[in-house]
């Protein structure tokens, strides 16, 4: 089996597992603990992230608390917000702000991206994940977005990953594509270090 087989066969076999997770809720409720904390004291005020799909964690709620906790500091309206619209020319993502209650349309692909709302540069991004692996390699979708995007995007966010426990693959064999994350935050915490 190449490569490219057994990335797939990993993916479907993490999708299902992430999927059928009889304590779903407690992972959740863990993750968004680890993040809240994470973020704690970071001095990034534009942060990008992604609209769950496919069982992913969901990582706005936690966004929507860091960027009202800037109140308390002055820095409510210097905090953004950004999800990613899908550039189908460049095969890339840009990051259009968001809210709750933005206005929101389905992209190409089906999810929801903010409508008409002006673009944001992230000087930190969530990355969601499938699947992770030591060195802070991540296993998406395979559909090279994000690898396409970070090797674009100047100048360069902070990369974190987000998935949970079960996600973690050991012999995750990277490409030379591959853009590994500067860390990966699970239901347990840190599981990559900012390096």
């Amino acid at each position: 089996m190449d490569k490219s087989e057994a990335k797939k066969q990993i993916r479907q076999e993490l999708l299902a597992a992430r999927l059928n997770m009889t304590d779903r809720q407690e992972r959740i409720d863990a993750l968004q603990r680890v993040m809240r904390i994470w973020l704690f004291g970071r001095p990034e005020l534009v942060i990008g992230a992604y609209w769950p799909i496919k069982g992913e964690f969901d990582p706005l709620p936690a966004l929507h608390r860091w960027k009202e906790d800037g109140e308390l500091t002055g820095e409510s309206q210097l905090r953004r917000i950004g999800l990613p619209v899908v550039d189908k020319v460049h095969k890339t993502l840009t990051f259009h702000a968001w809210y709750p209650g933005c206005p929101m349309e389905e992209d190409a692909y089906g999810i929801p991206k903010p409508k008409d709302t002006e673009v944001v540069l992230p000087t930190l991004l969530f990355v969601p994940c499938v699947g992770y692996s030591a060195g802070g390699f991540r296993l998406g979708y395979g559909g090279g977005f994000y690898d396409r995007t970070l090797a674009a995007i100047e100048p360069k966010p902070l990369t974190v990953g987000l998935g949970f426990t079960q996600a973690y693959v050991d012999d995750l064999d990277p490409e030379p594509h591959d853009v590994p994350l500067d860390a990966i935050l699970n239901d347990n915490g840190v599981v990559w270090p900012v390096g």
